[in-house]
């Protein structure tokens, strides 16, 4: 019992820093947690999800606080390139959501909370692909044990 629950704390810890601009991948955590039987699969991919869409929230967080240093040396786009850029997201841009999962999709979850992205959809779009990678993680690691 103890050491299922050790494991998944680990993999959240592990899951919520991969998702912020820390440098580092759940997945080689995951997958050995799985490998090695220290808990389910449906459990290791809750945790790993929420872990992980925890860490893209935080993320959202500082592209809103962002907007403080508009107009700064610290703001790295004009404000005519901001009102241009909020356009093309508000249009496309939401979609990257999609690619939240992928190692550059960090990023993407700034720029939301930059862009002002609704919360809602912001939370849908995250967690559907965060949850998706992990889904298809454990999928393929299964009989690896």
């Amino acid at each position: 019992m103890w050491d299922e629950a050790a494991a998944l704390g680990g993999l959240f810890l592990a899951a919520f820093g991969a998702a912020t601009i820390l440098p580092f991948q759940s997945e080689i955590v995951f997958v050995g947690l799985q490998v090695k039987g220290l808990a389910s699969p449906l459990a290791l991919v809750v945790v790993a999800s929420i872990g992980n869409t925890l860490g893209a929230v935080v993320n959202y967080f500082m592209g809103i606080g962002a907007e403080r240093l508009k107009g700064s040396r610290w703001f790295p786009a004009s404000e005519r390139q901001l009102e241009r850029a909020q356009r093309w997201y508000s249009r496309w841009g939401v979609w990257t959501l999609l690619l939240s999962w992928a190692p550059f999709g960090d990023a993407f979850t700034v720029i939301a909370g930059i862009m002002r992205t609704r919360w809602w959809v912001f939370l849908a779009l995250v967690a559907l692909a965060k949850t998706g990678r992990y889904v298809l993680l454990a999928w393929g690691t299964a009989g690896m044990s």
